[in-house]
């Protein structure tokens, strides 16, 4: 099962973007055009593969927002 997204909020300061992911779910290999926020409604793990093969696994807690 892939990812949903739906932009909620989309002008010339900023993008709003609500992201649902089941488990197991993945996004694909993207780029980020811009800064984000990150503001995740449950708690868990994030796997990020990243160029060149590095796997990181990141823990998430539900409200607790982060910055990349």
């Amino acid at each position: 099962m892939g990812a949903t997204s739906t932009v909620q909020v989309d002008n010339d300061r900023v993008v709003v973007t609500e992201w649902r992911l089941a488990p197991g779910a993945n996004t694909g290999f993207h780029v980020h055009q811009r800064d984000y926020v990150v503001i995740p409604l449950t708690t868990g793990v994030l796997r990020l593969e990243e160029p060149g093969g590095v796997v990181r696994e990141v823990p998430l807690e539900a409200g607790a927002s982060y910055a990349r």
